[in-house]
């Protein structure tokens, strides 16, 4: 039985809600919604392609801390308080997903701020290298 391992973006709403950005258990990856914030600075844009594709960043550097990459994404949710904007965002996630193909869901919601945009979680599944 493999042990559960958390891993931690340093966003303050991690210990403030009490969540980790993702938990790895066995081959499986599950990353916590990430929003357009870059984690770093703090700061979030104003358009929703920029966040979309932060979010990206943030789940990208979730998986390989994780031992796992974008390849590795089986499920996908993406959530928008304004499905119109879901379009908008297309190009960002053909050019992160195009290859991938991920089964998919967009959900429309309230985030937590209003300046959220979209968030967006996945699931991944670890490729195991074959035993010779």
């Amino acid at each position: 039985m493999s042990a559960r391992r958390l891993i931690s973006s340093g966003s303050a709403f991690e210990a403030q809600i009490g969540y980790s950005r993702a938990v790895v258990s066995g081959d499986m990856v599950f990353v916590s919604g990430c929003t357009g914030y870059d984690y770093k600075t703090g700061v979030i844009s104003d358009d929703v392609a920029e966040q979309a594709e932060q979010c990206m960043k943030n789940i990208a550097a979730a998986l390989v801390e994780a031992g796992a990459d974008m390849a590795d994404v089986v499920r996908v949710q993406y959530t928008l308080p304004d499905r119109r904007d879901f379009e908008k965002t297309w190009p960002v996630l053909r050019k992160w997903f195009g290859d991938v193909r991920p089964a998919a869901t967009m959900v429309q919601a309230g985030l937590m701020e209003e300046v959220m945009k979209i968030e967006i979680e996945v699931t991944a599944k670890k490729e195991v290298a074959p035993k010779e």
